[in-house]
């Protein structure tokens, strides 16, 4: 698809879904509710968002150990800079850079790091809807709001993510085990592709496939997984506390459901997650905790600057010490 069409239908889709989160609220009363929010609160979820990218190194480091030792220095410096590129440059330009670069200052294989970084996702869907799972078939009755069907279809969807989550983690197993068979099936579509590019596409599956490398190392692979539950718990506690700071009161576990609504709302490609986010965080605490529309609306936007600014504002400064600008980052990206 040509960019500038891709431009446009990205931006008809973050103003249509600016356009919905606004649909019900009153912008003076949004702004009201924006400022009487618990500022000690979010100061505290301000922290403990910071928190979540010291703790995503720490376990990116233990996914790079087989193919490498890393500088818990270098893992932050690039994941954090790969998070702001996700926010300034479309198409989630930073999951591509930050292990270019970080393995250009360790001395990996680009390929088998950028590997890595496709495991992580894959830890982070399964923590995610484990963590759901845990709060919809314990939650008590009382908590949730909604009809009895709704909730059912919560339970049903959230039960089939999460058989889906394991069995993705089996196909990597499998995929995995044996990566120079990759390497040569690649090399088959030499019949299809001039022989130079076939060789060069099997070389890059076969490093892609060393960097899956943890998976064939159960007991890293069990310490990864375990390091992502503290990550995903330290962001389920940033979205509590910015909610509490609007008195849109749920259990801590509460923030486990919305969190995986809000995953959802991440997903769709518009910059910076705006718009998505905000429809997805309102939509859950209005539909199944009865948030009042204007506390939802304000609280969507103060939780987004939360996620997404210090970061970015970070990221910023991380690239330009290591002389980076973002259009150069879009260039890297792109090649």
């Amino acid at each position: 698809m040509r960019t500038w069409i891709r431009a446009i239908l990205i931006l008809v889709c973050t103003v249509a879904l600016l356009a919905f989160f606004f649909r019900d609220a009153n912008i003076a009363e949004v702004w009201a509710e924006t400022r009487r929010a618990n500022p000690w609160l979010l100061l505290l979820a301000v922290l403990i968002t910071g928190l979540t990218y010291a703790l995503r190194a720490w376990r990116w480091q233990s996914l790079l150990a087989p193919i490498g030792a890393t500088h818990f220095g270098n893992a932050f410096r690039t994941t954090v800079i790969g998070f702001a590129a996700n926010f300034f440059l479309p198409a989630r330009a930073g999951e591509v850079i930050r292990p270019y670069l970080l393995a250009k200052k360790e001395g990996l294989n680009p390929a088998a790091t950028f590997a890595t970084v496709i495991l992580e996702r894959l830890l982070d869907t399964a923590t995610v809807l484990l963590l759901f799972a845990l709060f919809v078939f314990t939650v008590s009755s009382g908590v949730l709001l909604g009809d009895a069907d709704q909730l059912a279809d919560v339970k049903l969807w959230g039960g089939v993510a999460a058989a889906a989550a394991v069995g993705g983690l089996l196909v990597l197993f499998v995929l995995a085990g044996h990566p120079e068979r990759l390497g040569r099936a690649a090399g088959r579509i030499e019949r299809v592709l001039p022989a130079r590019l076939a060789r060069i596409v099997g070389q890059f599956v076969e490093s892609f496939a060393q960097g899956l490398a943890v998976m064939r190392q159960p007991g890293l692979l069990m310490i990864a997984l375990l390091q992502s539950f503290p990550l995903w718990l330290s962001i389920a506690a940033g979205i509590w506390l910015t909610s509490l700071a609007f008195n849109i009161t749920f259990p801590y576990a509460g923030s486990f459901l919305v969190m995986t609504v809000l995953v959802v709302g991440v997903a769709v490609p518009t910059p910076g997650a705006i718009g998505g986010f905000h429809v997805a965080y309102q939509i859950a605490v209005q539909t199944f905790f009865g948030a009042p529309p204007d506390s939802a609306s304000g609280a969507a936007i103060v939780l987004h600057a939360i996620s997404f600014l210090p970061v970015s504002l970070l990221g910023v400064i991380f690239m330009a010490r290591e002389g980076l600008t973002l259009q150069r980052a879009q260039e890297l990206a792109k090649r």
